[in-house]
């Protein structure tokens, strides 16, 4: 049986210089950002060997089976957060959707990000900075977080654009990952404007998410956004007119309304 990483804490920060990985495959109940500050080999995802190099940033997710191939000695930093922790962000809705986005979609957890040379050096300060607050975790936890979200948007930024040919408008998860982007944007979810995206007809677009998913795409659409205003309202941090705001809806009563369609 494959063992599984139980973690309480909300955010917990770790740093080690090892060799030889020792720990067997594994999951867990919790995300992780790992950043590799030096050392190379594969990380190996779901049986995936993606190389790692300096600069790397891995983003792991509970359902992720991985383990490390090390080929020189190697620095590992471990960002983990659970998935309540999530729901608790204020005043940075941009970086929470940015979040969302990339923990939700599959397609990112599968990739060693590279950062251009300027956001190369950001993100090195970033994990700087997670790291000295890590010092003092209960009076810093908060800023901890903030950080975690301004990554997201540096994440966001540097990853290959999802673009449509002929293989991979055939591939479901590219789908999803374009409802995770857009979700916040009502116009990009129209059948005809995702079918453009996506070089198919409008009358193809509905009938081939259901078939691959079996279930169809508005209903999809619908619930996934209603999950995630389900976790705003109860986190008790957001009032309706900012999650209105947020999701393009027109005013609180359609957020009211959406929440009691079933």
């Amino acid at each position: 049986m494959m063992k599984r990483y139980v973690q309480f804490q909300p955010i917990v920060i770790s740093a080690f210089e090892t060799g030889k990985w020792h720990h067997p495959v594994h999951r867990h109940n919790h995300y992780e950002l790992i950043y590799i500050k030096s050392g190379s080999g594969r990380h190996v995802i779901n049986e995936n060997p993606i190389p790692y190099r300096e600069g790397n940033l891995f983003l792991i997710g509970p359902e992720d089976d991985h383990r490390f191939e090390i080929d020189k000695k190697t620095l590992f930093i471990y960002i983990k957060f659970t998935d309540i922790y999530i729901h608790q962000a204020e005043n940075n809705s941009a970086g929470l959707q940015y979040l969302e986005y990339l923990i939700k979609s599959r397609e990112t957890h599968f990739l060693s990000f590279n950062f251009t040379v300027d956001d190369q050096l950001i993100v090195a300060h970033i994990i700087a900075l997670i790291l000295s607050l890590n010092n003092n975790m209960l009076q810093n936890e908060a800023l901890i977080w903030s950080q975690i979200l301004m990554l997201s948007v540096i994440i966001q930024r540097n990853m290959p654009e999802i673009k449509s040919n002929a293989q991979r408008s055939k591939d479901i998860q590219t789908v999803f990952c374009y409802l995770h982007k857009n979700i916040y944007q009502p116009k990009n979810l129209k059948a005809s404007i995702m079918a453009a995206h996506f070089e198919l007809s409008a009358d193809y677009i509905g009938p081939y998410f259901k078939r691959n998913t079996g279930i169809t795409l508005r209903r999809y659409i619908h619930d996934y956004r209603k999950n995630l205003i389900r976790l705003r309202i109860e986190s008790g941090r957001f009032g309706l007119k900012q999650i209105a705001a947020e999701f393009g809806l027109v005013d609180e009563s359609h957020v009211s309304k959406l929440m009691r369609i079933v």
